[in-house]
Parts: C-alpha cells; sequence; structure tokens
C-alpha cells in the first residue's frame, strides 16, 4: 500500500485519495447520510489536498468539533 502522507503524494495525487476515499457514488449535494454530515468533503479535506494537513490531523479535528459530548471513542 502506498503511503498517503503529504510528503509522499503529489497535490493531484492527495485529491485522487480523497475522491476515491469518500465516493458512495450518490454525491454529496444535499446528502446527509455519510459521517461527514453532508457538504462537500473536498472542502473539509481541502488543506490535505494542498498539503498544509494530514489526513489524521483534519479528522481529529473534525470529531473533535462534531463529538457534542457523545461518548465516541477517539
Amino acid at each position: 500500500m502506498k503511503s498517503i502522507l503529504i510528503r509522499d503524494t503529489t497535490k493531484e495525487e492527495r485529491e485522487e485519495i480523497i475522491r476515491s476515499s469518500l465516493d458512495c457514488g450518490g454525491g454529496c449535494e444535499n446528502c446527509s447520510s455519510c459521517w461527514l454530515g453532508g457538504g462537500n468533503p473536498l472542502e473539509i479535506y481541502q488543506d490535505y489536498i494542498d498539503g498544509k494537513r494530514e489526513i489524521r490531523e483534519i479528522n481529529m479535528e473534525y470529531m473533535e468539533e462534531h463529538r457534542q459530548n457523545r461518548q465516541i471513542k477517539g
């Protein structure tokens, strides 16, 4: 398995990683059935695509913001 770390990928590869990883086949506009709560996953992961933050960092921040005191193990 190829590394998905920023240092090991190009911007184009990172965009494809996000597209292929989060594609359920239904499109994201006006959707609320995935854990992202709808919207555009490319916007959520834009910092990764641009080489600013790793996927792990974005996921951790997103879970902290949206956990809402639920007992979700991180």
